[in-house]
């Protein structure tokens, strides 16, 4: 199997680097930025969003949410601009580790998310302990529901308004 994205050396730590993305632990710049409200050059249009700022809170809160395996924001390499944030929930509970993401409005569309969500899949499993990458998604949303599917993920179960998706080590690598 192929290796969906390449590992290098950043200011903030390890990015991981795919056809058009790049992955890169939060900085403390952006974070403090986000929760004051203060607007930066290198952000897409619509960055931040409100989940970007729940993200930025809870990293900051949780200075370990920002290490290797934690919460990342999404760069588009062409532009260089903060099109969204993606991340590992760590640490796993019993070898299983949930994963969430968003990618601002002006860059939907454009297969940016289903590339991030296959990338820290890949990446989740390269940790030592971790069999088992899950995600929770609203079913009222089909385009995310939709990015599980092309990151590997299986619908394991659902409700009225949520499906539960999930892969483990051994499906992921059998594509």
């Amino acid at each position: 199997m192929f290796s969906s994205f390449s590992l290098t050396s950043s200011p903030t730590g390890t990015d991981l680097t795919t056809d058009r993305l790049v992955l890169r632990t939060w900085s403390p710049d952006d974070i403090t930025a986000v929760l004051g409200g203060i607007r930066l050059p290198h952000w897409a249009p619509g960055f931040p969003a409100e989940g970007d700022r729940v993200i930025a809170s809870f990293v900051a809160d949780r200075p370990e949410a920002l290490d290797a395996y934690g919460q990342r924001q999404i760069i588009e390499r062409e532009s260089g601009l903060v099109v969204g944030a993606i991340g590992l929930f760590w640490p796993p509970d019993e070898g299983a580790v949930d994963f969430g993401y968003g990618v601002v409005e002006s860059r939907r569309g454009l297969g940016y998310a289903s590339e991030a969500a296959r990338a820290i899949v890949e990446y989740a499993f390269s940790a030592p302990g971790v069999h088992t990458v899950r995600a929770e998604v609203e079913l009222s949303n089909p385009a995310s529901v939709r990015v599980q599917e092309k990151a590997g993920l299986r619908r394991r179960s659902a409700d009225g308004s949520v499906a539960r998706f999930g892969v483990t080590a051994a499906e992921f690598a059998r594509g």
